[in-house]
């Protein structure tokens, strides 16, 4: 005996777009009473060093994030952040906290 079919030959299943699936799925998030989009971003599709806003550290290449940039604003205000520091956007700054000392890797 053959196994049960799901679907019924011929069809195929939906698959998602292969740039949504890769860069994530887009949704709006209110955040300091404006809406911002915001996008997960992949470990495979992070490929440049970034500087998280909420943390000031560096996301490396291949690390997951998230990218967040309000919804009637332009492509240059887009920032990447840490999904931790995102979260918490709310008990964290978005200042940059850089002191005169040299950063330590």
């Amino acid at each position: 005996m053959s196994p049960r079919r799901n679907r019924p030959r011929g069809q195929k299943p939906d698959r998602p777009d292969a740039s949504a699936a890769r860069y994530g799925l887009e949704h709006t998030a209110d955040w300091r009473g404006e809406q911002w989009v915001v996008r997960g971003i992949t470990a495979s599709a992070a490929v440049k060093h970034y500087r998280c806003p909420g943390c000031d550290q560096e996301i490396p290449p291949r690390v997951p994030h998230v990218v967040a940039w309000p919804a009637m604003g332009d492509v240059d205000e887009r920032r990447h952040w840490h999904r931790p520091c995102w979260n918490a956007r709310d008990r964290r700054s978005a200042r940059p906290r850089r002191s005169g000392r040299p950063t330590w890797y």
